[in-house]
């Protein structure tokens, strides 16, 4: 028996082709449906109230607020809103703040049509999923623990090359503090100094240098 109410999809990627090629290709689902598309975080929200789809297919990197913020802030004003993520990247800790900010599921661009049309029936149906090439770097970050935010500055920083003088000089702190924060960094990074520290938070998706 066909399914009366197919899935009404709203997309948010920034790149206009990306946009196309989906809308394409879901579109030629029996039940599923694009019924909008938007191409920055700040208009998702707006798009979602405009349309009301059933599913959102988000981009994780999106210009300005990226996925992640926009997933938020759809979640906070439609809590039962069913957000796919989508992403070029597979870093552990993109996929933890992605599902973090509400997303019920995370699908690399890389997968087969037949995988993201599984996610896709998936989150509908009220179920979790997350792609199988990224479902063990995730468990593996529910092991580790978070950087705090003023950790996060001070680590994107070291990134850029910056010594302790000149970050506690951008943060308005005292040098020691800039030492502290970076101990705790290497510490909960499980690394043993500062440019194995930068590696592995890109690695991981932690900091991006974009």
């Amino acid at each position: 028996m066909p399914n009366l109410k197919p899935i009404r999809i709203l997309v948010v990627d920034d790149h206009f082709m990306v946009r196309m090629g989906l809308s394409a290709s879901l579109n030629v689902e029996s039940d599923m449906e694009v019924v909008g598309e938007a191409a920055t975080g700040e208009s998702a929200l707006a798009a979602y109230r405009q349309h009301q789809p059933t599913l959102v297919i988000m981009d994780v990197r999106l210009p300005g607020s990226n996925g992640d913020a926009a997933t938020a802030t759809i979640v906070q004003e439609f809590p039962d809103a069913r957000i796919l993520m989508l992403s070029t990247h597979s870093g552990e800790e993109e996929v933890f703040r992605a599902l973090q900010a509400g997303a019920r599921g995370y699908i690399l661009k890389s997968a087969m049509r037949e995988e993201l049309l599984r996610a896709i029936r998936e989150v509908y149906a009220g179920r979790r999923y997350v792609d199988p090439a990224v479902a063990p770097l995730l468990a593996a970050r529910m092991q580790h623990r978070s950087l705090t935010s003023r950790e996060l500055e001070v680590l994107r920083m070291v990134a850029r090359g910056l010594g302790n003088k000149a970050i506690a000089a951008s943060l308005s702190i005292a040098e020691v503090t800039v030492k502290l924060h970076v101990s705790h960094v290497l510490e909960k990074l499980n690394v043993k100094d500062r440019t194995e520290a930068a590696t592995v938070a890109v690695r991981r998706g932690i900091i991006s240098l974009d």
